[in-house]
């Protein structure tokens, strides 16, 4: 009996992440997705509303047990999404080449500072209270404490040319400090995104932590920043007109917004400041009480 060569590819169909599951859109509706060369690679779920609203609330529900979670914790968690990525890294250089239209050797080079910056991050985790929280000298037999605490949950325009990396870079920080994302991905290259949805739902990370939707920011966004349920926004990906519509729009439930800002390097050292956009402070002061009948107090 010959044995048989033949056979047909299994294409891939590329679904949303969203609450640790992987729908397509409610709407049934696809667009075509395609390389820097205009060859289709495949179709992509064009989200609609409805699958925005139900990503905010597996945002909300994951919210409280992510937030509570130790640093440590969710440092661990972090550097575990390194390991599925670098298992995954072949798979990954192959996506972002074709999304961006890059070399193979450049664009290993792209994934391989995507798996950085989560191993970066992963290490802030448990040291950016450190950095932003403290003891306050204050006048008084009191303790005045300021501890970082995570805003809630974060809408993340992701970034429109850099569908990985600039990706990575916008995601990481924003559940490093304990907030959870509704991440809307690159419309022209959202195919790293959604397979990055596959590494996530492997790696411990609590399903509806991150969530990641494909389509039009135009369509999704409007929605996303008026929700009265999403605390904050990112608008990394937005272009002006977008940026303002949103602005305007999130100003109704006092959103934090972080504002559109020029990045010529992706790979740069990116700094707290993304961390940092997404955490509120809270101060607790103590009495510190007295010490004998002498009066002293610690």
């Amino acid at each position: 009996m010959s044995e048989r060569t033949d056979r047909l590819n299994v294409f891939k169909t590329y679904k949303l992440y969203v609450g640790g599951k992987f729908p397509r859109s409610e709407s049934g509706r696809v667009y075509e997705v395609t390389d820097s060369k205009g060859n289709w690679l495949a179709n992509a779920p064009l989200s609609s509303r409805k699958d925005a609203r139900d990503a905010v609330v597996a945002a909300r529900k994951a919210f409280g047990g992510w937030s509570g979670a130790t640093a440590y914790n969710r440092g661990q968690i972090l550097y575990r999404i390194a390991e599925m990525l670098e298992g995954r890294r072949e798979q990954f250089v192959r996506e972002v080449g074709e999304a961006e239209g890059l070399s193979k050797s450049k664009a290993a080079a792209v994934v391989d500072a995507a798996i950085d910056r989560w191993v970066w991050y992963a290490g802030w985790t448990d040291k950016i209270g450190q950095i932003v929280g403290g003891a306050n000298p204050v006048a008084g037999p009191f303790f005045n404490l300021s501890t970082p605490e995570p805003t809630g949950v974060v809408t993340v325009v992701a970034p429109q040319e850099s569908s990985f990396l600039g990706l990575v870079s916008v995601i990481a920080p924003v559940i490093a400090t304990g907030n959870t994302a509704v991440v809307i991905a690159s419309e022209k290259s959202p195919l790293p995104a959604l397979s990055l949805g596959e590494v996530l739902a492997t790696s411990d990370l609590p399903g509806g932590v991150v969530n990641i939707l494909s389509g039009k920011a135009a369509e999704m966004g409007p929605h996303l920043a008026s929700h009265q349920d999403v605390n904050a926004i990112d608008l990394a990906g937005a272009d002006v007109a977008l940026a303002k519509e949103l602005e305007i729009a999130a100003a109704d439930n006092l959103k934090r917004v972080l504002r559109p800002q020029p990045v010529d390097d992706w790979s740069a050292d990116p700094g707290t400041h993304r961390m940092t956009a997404f955490l509120e402070t809270k101060t607790v002061w103590h009495p510190t009480g007295s010490l004998g009948s002498g009066g002293s107090s610690y």
